[in-house]
């Protein structure tokens, strides 16, 4: 069980979620405490660039797109770190809003 769980399976009932995630990771797009709205998601409608909660290699983020290849998604920060790639199953939701 990760920081996301409660959020991941409310998102696989269809709701949408809120929720202040901790870190530096994404600083510049979402900085440390900022409230985030996500969103169930269609993953024929994601796009590099994309902020999405997802699970790669078993943790669990809110992270960008930086790549994808043809099913297949490539994860990473802000920073210039990448978390691997994943298929849609492993993406649930994608953030619509970031407000201090």
């Amino acid at each position: 069980m990760g920081w996301a769980t409660q959020y991941i399976a409310r998102l696989h009932e269809g709701e949408t979620v809120q929720f202040r995630p901790r870190g530096n990771s994404m600083s510049g797009k979402i900085d440390s405490g900022q409230l985030c709205t996500v969103e169930p998601v269609d993953p024929t409608t994601l796009c590099v660039g994309d902020i999405v909660l997802c699970k790669v290699k078993g943790t669990e983020y809110l992270h960008l797109i930086k790549a994808i290849q043809g099913q297949r998604f490539q994860i990473g920060n802000n920073r210039g770190r990448i978390n691997g790639w994943i298929t849609a199953h492993s993406i649930y939701g994608r953030c619509v809003s970031v407000e201090s």
